[in-house]
């Protein structure tokens, strides 16, 4: 009997903080131009900067764009558009993101699936025309590319990441291969579905099922799904969440907090009763 680990991307593999960001002022430039005339350089850094603390929001990448837009008007009150902003803060917008998204979404007009082609475009371009420059705004957290390298186990990647994207960081920068239909990426359906769907395969019968994510909020669907209790769940310490996340993780008692070295050794080597451990992936 084996084990097969289903992995988030972004926040768990990788640190793409970096290029997501600058792709989404890339994008948001093209998106809403009128915006950042006259926009100095300086404030841009500041957007930057913020949006490593506004990170742990972000489920699907269009995300960022919205987040580049709001954090612009909150520090340029002169071009306000929205409701939202007066009295808001970064450290509001990280609280209060559920609940902000839908009301900016609707008072900009803007559709998800228009902001994720724009962004996908962005990147493309980027990546066509300066490859070591957009591999070189991500990072895989330290240890992750030799635990894939030498997994003992099955691995398969789940992220709301466009999987051109999570192939090509994989192969340039990690140096792994993993076969493409083992990459589920954007477009291939709520990340509970996709567990499903890998638990149901015959070859998975008799495997032990792992699942590391960085996202709370995601953890916590596959909670609400009775399908879905054969999985062992983790909360990696290094990702994208805040310290409140990971002290309401320790509630659950099927969501297991796991730090990076503690990963990077079982994903390479496990122990035969990896479920039986407390707390510990």
């Amino acid at each position: 009997m084996g084990s097969l680990y289903a992995l988030d991307f972004d926040g768990v593999l990788c640190d793409s903080c970096g290029e997501s960001s600058v792709s989404a002022v890339k994008a948001a430039k093209v998106k809403w131009p009128q915006l950042f005339i006259g926009v100095e350089p300086e404030t841009e850094e500041w957007i930057l900067d913020n949006m490593r603390t506004v990170r742990p929001v972000v489920e699907t990448g269009y995300e960022n764009l919205l987040l580049v837009r709001l954090l612009l008007e909150l520090k340029k009150p002169t071009i306000r558009k929205s409701s939202v902003v007066p009295g808001l803060t970064v450290e509001g917008i990280l609280e209060n993101w559920s609940k902000l998204k839908p009301v900016i979404m609707m008072e900009w007009g803007e559709s998800s699936e228009e902001l994720v082609e724009l962004f996908g475009k962005v990147r493309d371009e980027w990546l066509e025309h300066d490859l070591s420059s957009w591999i070189g705004a991500n990072r895989f957290y330290p240890g992750t590319a030799d635990a894939l390298r030498f997994a003992s186990s099955k691995v398969y990647i789940v992220t709301t990441k466009q999987g051109r994207f999570a192939e090509a960081l994989l192969q340039k920068l990690a140096g792994v291969s993993i076969p493409p239909d083992r990459i589920y990426g954007l477009g291939t359906g709520p990340k509970v579905e996709v567990l499903k769907e890998l638990q149901n395969k015959p070859e998975h019968s008799e495997l032990t099922l792992h699942f590391v994510e960085d996202r709370l909020a995601t953890l916590k669907n596959v909670i609400k799904e009775p399908q879905l209790d054969k999985w062992n769940l983790y909360l990696g310490t290094w990702g994208y969440n805040t310290p409140s996340e990971r002290e309401e993780a320790n509630k659950f008692s099927r969501i297991n907090l796991v730090d990076l070295p503690d990963f990077c050794a079982k994903l390479k080597c496990e122990p035969p009763k990896l479920e039986e451990e407390n707390k510990s992936i």
